[in-house]
């Protein structure tokens, strides 16, 4: 076991054992990041979105790689009991990703004569999103040997498992009533109203469709990345009641993050009742899980 080792916060390549991987996720995520920012404020023409798509598509390549070297040199280490990347760092990977998906996904839409913020749309969107999450874990943890899918609490759907399902959903399920009442109450002494995800009263078809995307595809992305993974990671290197608690605050933030109001205060009100009210229901599900 080597102590000596640098971390992924020291700027060296020597003593590293992936060091290229290292210069590549720095030099990247950097150069990705600048010209990201160039192209989003050189306005809205084709060249600006094309200099944008390239940022994201460095930053991409410099979180990814800066993630599976940290995984190398945490592993190399030998002294950790997660020996894998940060799962802030994956998750962080996922945003440029997801969003050339999304950039990408626009074409075919376009062509078809459909809209990506349609119902049709935000269910490829959502599905696009879970298949980024599962592929990173599977990439940057499960084939790179930190954790197992079993060791993250997923397997094969048998009965057992169907079982296991059903019971978890009978547990949260008053946990998740619970929250309720303190969303009301939160939302009387803000005061805002938080928008109701489903599409308009009366399209059953869209009321269908985004009801699947958001409680049977979002959810298996979610759960392998925050549950499976995240609380699994933080468990064996805080100690299960830690890491536990910080990632269910960490579930609670990053589904936060995009909210936006009519005024900054409105923005910080909604996001401090969508903040207190995911974060029981995300450590009832991270303890279940």
């Amino acid at each position: 076991m080597d102590r000596t080792r640098p971390g992924a916060g020291t700027f060296t390549i020597e003593g590293r054992s992936a060091p290229a991987l290292f210069v590549v996720g720095w030099l990247a995520t950097l150069l990705g990041l600048g010209i990201l920012a160039i192209g989003l404020l050189s306005g809205g023409g084709g060249a600006a979105r094309l200099v944008a798509l390239v940022g994201l598509g460095l930053l991409s390549i410099g979180l990814v790689a800066g993630a599976g070297s940290q995984g190398i040199e945490r592993r190399a280490r030998g002294v950790l009991a997660y020996r894998g990347p940060s799962p802030i760092l994956v998750f962080a990977a996922s945003i440029p990703i997801s969003l050339l998906a999304i950039v990408l996904l626009a074409v075919p839409f376009e062509w078809l004569g459909l809209m990506v913020d349609s119902p049709l749309g935000r269910l490829v969107s959502v599905a696009a999103q879970a298949l980024i999450y599962i592929g990173l874990v599977r990439l940057l943890v499960v084939d790179a040997g930190a954790l197992s899918w079993a060791e993250m609490g997923v397997r094969r759907l048998d009965r057992r498992a169907v079982r296991d399902l059903l019971a978890g959903a009978v547990w949260a399920a008053p946990v998740i009533l619970a929250t309720l009442p303190l969303a009301a109450v939160l939302g009387a002494l803000l005061p805002v109203v938080p928008e109701s995800p489903l599409p308009a009263t009366g399209e059953l078809t869209g009321l269908v469709i985004q009801l699947v995307a958001g409680a049977v595809v979002a959810p298996v992305g979610e759960e392998v990345l925050f549950r499976g993974f995240a609380t699994t990671a933080w468990a064996r290197g805080l100690g299960k009641r830690r890491g536990l608690i910080r990632a269910a605050l960490f579930f609670a933030l990053v589904h936060v993050l995009t909210i936006s109001g009519d005024s900054a205060a409105q923005a910080a009100s909604l996001a401090v009742v969508g903040f207190a009210t995911r974060v029981p229901v995300a450590l009832t599900l991270g303890w279940l899980f």
